[in-house]
């Protein structure tokens, strides 16, 4: 499933979609930022609570194909203008993030 499939999803939209055909391999669910840094794979979708700056450095080093901001967390303007800018995909759901993973799981088989 590409980012931009998830996007069309129910209960996704989509926030930032500068590579819109990036793939999505597996779920990785976290919020302490260095954590994350060392356990997201390549390609997973990213699912945080999490709405500060760093989001966007942490989805560089980790390579995802996206961030998916659960419980209904927006982002201010800047950040989203840098996600754009360092090509990071974001979408957004009302999900908690548990219900989000296993929707994702479904999904993506």
């Amino acid at each position: 499933m590409t980012v931009s499939e998830l996007s069309r999803a129910p209960s996704f939209g989509a926030v930032s979609l500068p590579c819109p055909d990036r793939q999505i391999n597996g779920v990785y669910i976290g919020d302490l930022l260095s954590w994350v840094m060392g356990r997201a794979e390549p390609d997973n979708a990213w699912l945080t609570i999490m709405s500060n700056i760093n989001i966007i450095a942490v989805a560089t080093l980790s390579d995802v194909s996206c961030i998916i901001l659960t419980e209904g967390v927006t982002l201010a303007d800047d950040i989203i203008a840098l996600a754009n800018e360092k090509n990071i995909n974001i979408l957004s759901t009302p999900l908690a993030s548990y219900e989000c993973a296993i929707l994702l799981g479904d999904m993506i088989g």
